[in-house]
């Protein structure tokens, strides 16, 4: 749950993950330990897609370590288990949710999103199914709900049914925005292994509560990324004067050049925002920035 006033930040910035060895000179600083980094993220961005819970529940000292190295009014947005989601499809998985939001519960105050990925396979006929797993959640636990089978994205009565259901229950739909990464011609491993992986479902961009998440999947050239984000800066600022707050998760195939695309993509955001007659706080310098000696100039 998240009680800090909502326009403490009009929009929440963050990235994949926090730990990433590419990082080390261009965004941490040469001196960063492993351990030390969740922290130093935690300076520049406010949020993070906490990918890590997907694949393995984390131990309880490794939580509290997570709550510890971030400030108040940092949010983590995390996935449920994929045993849950994709093994067991939310089929009989209410203790094992149970046990899993126990472990997590020394962040439940940090937490702003409880994202349930549902893998493609997870069409219509399973709706039910996802409205009564949805029921074992706390009232005031943040939801956003992932959902990538077709028919959920081809404007006829399957997606009619979610969107209002959402809505009517104020649970978040996930947006998937895999247009520039599959805009990049595959050369390189990165991109190769992102278009086998990643999926390739049409951009809604809905709000069917407070909190949208976008899941922005860059292009590997950053210039080329701008045009496919321009459409989410009128979207973003229309969300703002609304008072939604949108959280907005940027990747690259690699996610080598995460952070230099999120501070990118942001500052075009507060240039627009500023049109509007809104305000977005600056982005904090990369802590690796620092480390930097001061450009010398002769006149």
């Amino acid at each position: 749950m998240d009680q800090s006033p909502i326009r403490q930040f009009p929009v929440r910035l963050g990235l994949t993950l926090w730990s990433h060895s590419q990082w080390q000179q261009s965004f941490y600083g040469r001196g960063t330990k492993p351990a030390e980094r969740l922290a130093k993220y935690a300076q520049v961005f406010n949020t993070v897609e906490g990918n890590t819970t997907f694949y393995a529940t984390p131990n309880q000292q490794t939580v509290l370590n997570w709550r510890d190295a971030t400030p108040d009014d940092f949010r983590f947005t995390f996935k449920l288990p994929k045993h849950i989601t994709h093994e067991q499809m939310l089929k009989g998985s209410q203790g094992e949710l149970a046990t899993f939001l126990n472990i997590m519960e020394p962040l439940a105050e940090k937490v702003g999103q409880w994202t349930i990925q549902l893998p493609a396979s997870f069409g219509f006929e399973h709706i039910e199914r996802l409205k009564r797993f949805c029921q074992h959640f706390p009232s005031d636990f943040n939801l956003g709900v992932e959902v990538r089978h077709l028919e959920f994205f081809a404007k006829q009565e399957a997606e009619t049914q979610l969107n209002r259901w959402l809505i009517e229950t104020g649970i978040n739909r996930v947006i998937m925005d895999s247009r520039p990464v599959f805009a990049a011609e595959p050369t390189t491993e990165a991109v190769i292994d992102a278009h086998q992986k990643k999926p390739r479902v049409p951009v809604h961009a809905i709000a069917t509560a407070t909190r949208p998440m976008i899941r922005f999947i860059g292009h590997p050239d950053l210039a080329s990324n701008n045009a496919f984000f321009k459409v989410w800066l009128a979207k973003i600022s229309n969300w703002l004067e609304q008072g939604i707050q949108p959280y907005l998760m940027i990747h690259t195939p690699d996610n080598d050049l995460a952070p230099e695309l999120a501070k990118q993509l942001y500052q075009s955001l507060c240039e627009q925002v500023q049109v509007t007659n809104q305000n977005l706080p600056n982005l904090p310098a990369f802590p690796a920035d620092h480390e930097r000696p001061p450009q010398i100039t002769l006149f």
